[in-house]
């Protein structure tokens, strides 16, 4: 369950940037003139923007960790993913069958190597 985790440390960070960018603005504004002054509320804009910008950036983590958390949940147990396509060089002569050579598969199970499909 590392997706489920991942997306419930993100909505841990949204609350407390949330909770922080309160707090400084609460102590702008607690530091400041009544009413406030214009240098105090571009400050107060300020923070605000930053929080919008870094709660704008976690979101984005959270709905790519949601949409992968859902890919995952439709595949069955030891089913094979096409994750990408490898390009490289390979040896061949004559009477060799380009065709054959260049079809190869790799299959991984967590990084390591399991099985090569196709003539090599």
């Amino acid at each position: 369950m590392q997706l489920q985790d991942q997306i419930n440390q993100i909505d841990t960070q949204l609350q407390q940037i949330d909770m922080q960018g309160q707090r400084a603005i609460a102590e702008i504004q607690k530091q400041s003139l009544q009413p406030p002054g214009p240098q105090t509320l571009q400050q107060v804009d300020n923070i605000q923007i930053q929080v919008n910008q870094k709660k704008s950036e976690l979101l984005e983590q959270k709905n790519q960790s949601l949409q992968n958390l859902q890919q995952v949940q439709v595949l069955d147990l030891e089913q094979e993913v096409n994750q990408f396509q490898l390009e490289g060089f390979f040896t061949v002569g004559p009477g060799d069958n380009l065709i054959s050579k260049m079809q190869v598969e790799i299959l991984l199970r967590d990084g390591v190597i399991e099985e090569i499909r196709g003539d090599i």
